[in-house]
């Protein structure tokens, strides 16, 4: 009986690391991401089926490559497309072999700023990339920007369509035009780190990869546009987050918050350099939400050397962010810091002036906020209530348990 495990392991490390590269070459061929999408997907079907059997082969990637490439010429047969389109979509045995090299600006790239045309509507342009190019699927790039999945795929649907109907091409616009597109492709990079943050320990098969993935795009953009302040912000906000992976589980697997972090575990390498990015973003005169959000990931890696953490700064920083974005997310954080300086009742106060809005109905961190809000006040009812909501909401295990554990010390004390 012939074992297909070593086959399935090998596709799914093919996903994980290739596909937005694949996706990206394809598109950038054929001018249709969802041709390229539903070729790469018949390839991922024909390599489970014929892996197994035959022996998983040495490259992979060009397997994959190859057999898209096979799938979208049958198709542009079978739709009897011209001979000169048909020959546009010839791929060279060469191409396939060689694969594509990831650690130079590659077709990822050229797709995420095709994907940012001004012909496609602003709002979609940041989730279009997670999809095409990383490979998120409309469950979890919704969730990433509090909408509803089946309305996200719709979307996606439509764009990738405007793509195909307006010709929009896969070529990295003249340099004059990168800057207007810049802030979809930085929010597509950001959402992808966070869609990887839950996962700091690479177990999640959905997500593995992503935080290195988010770095690398974030490094390419900054050597693309190194003058761009908010590309040096992005990065360096993501080194700054980055440099705490290794203390965000304990030994045992739970999960430890930031404020009880043990500044020892932080990458200083990581966050030097993030500093050093931060200085030249500031320098350049123009601020925006990224350099922002650094700033307040500065100050709490300032409690590395000083041993407490400037509330009073992160907050001014907040006040700015939400006054540039209106963003309820930070709103959130604003009232969790406005807490810290102003007290509990303050804080809570700043969230009931956001309980209308429908974003944060499935959004964790406002339940889980409002809960330590209330306990923190002896409104153990509420508090209790606000938890079991947090808890309901939170995927990640070990998030939970210790969600239940701050619900568990607050239950015994009311009847």
């Amino acid at each position: 009986m012939t074992d297909a495990a070593p086959a399935h392991r090998a596709a799914e490390r093919a996903a994980r690391q290739s596909y937005g590269k694949l996706v990206a070459y394809l598109a950038t061929r054929t001018g249709d991401v969802a041709t390229a999408e539903d070729a790469l997907a018949d390839a991922f079907a024909a390599a489970l089926a014929t892996w197994p059997a035959r022996g998983v082969p040495q490259a992979p990637e060009a397997w994959l490559l190859a057999a898209a490439r096979r799938r979208i010429i049958d198709m542009a047969r079978r739709r009897r497309t011209s001979e000169a389109a048909t020959d546009r979509l010839q791929l060279s045995a060469e191409e396939a072999a060689a694969g594509m090299d990831p650690d130079v600006p590659d077709w990822r790239l050229r797709l995420m700023f095709a994907c940012a045309h001004p012909a496609i509507d602003a709002p979609i342009r940041g989730p279009l990339i997670l999809q095409t190019v990383l490979g998120l699927d409309a469950a979890a790039i919704a969730a990433a920007f509090l909408t509803a999945p089946k309305a996200m795929s719709q979307r996606l649907v439509r764009a990738k369509r405007r793509i195909h109907d307006a010709g929009i091409p896969f070529s990295l616009p003249d340099r004059a035009e990168l800057p207007a597109r810049l802030d979809a492709v930085l929010e597509a990079i950001y959402a992808a780190f966070g869609a990887g943050w839950p996962d700091p320990d690479g177990l999640d098969g959905r997500r593995q990869g992503l935080l290195d993935e988010a770095v690398w795009l974030g490094r390419v953009v900054v050597e693309l546009l190194p003058a761009e302040p908010e590309g040096l912000g992005l990065l360096a906000l993501m080194l700054y987050a980055g440099a705490r992976r290794a203390a965000r589980r304990s030994a045992d697997g739970d999960y430890v918050p930031l404020s009880e972090q043990d500044p020892a575990l932080w990458d200083p390498a990581a966050i030097d350099e993030a500093e050093r990015l931060l200085q030249r973003a500031s320098s350049l005169g123009r601020l925006g939400r990224f350099q922002l959000e650094a700033a307040v990931q500065s100050v709490h890696a300032a409690r590395r050397t000083s041993g407490r953490t400037d509330w009073g700064s992160i907050l001014k920083l907040y006040n700015g962010l939400l006054a540039l974005t209106r963003s309820p997310v930070v709103a959130v954080n604003r009232a969790v810091a406005l807490s810290e300086t102003a007290g509990p009742a303050t804080g809570l106060a700043a969230l009931d002036e956001l309980a209308q809005d429908p974003r944060l109905a499935a959004y964790q961190p406002y339940w889980a906020a409002r809960a330590e809000l209330l306990a923190r006040l002896g409104r153990r009812k509420s508090a209790d209530a606000a938890y079991a909501q947090a808890i309901l909401l939170e995927p990640d295990m070990a998030v939970r348990r210790f969600l239940e554990q701050r619900r568990t010390r607050i239950r015994p004390n009311f009847a």
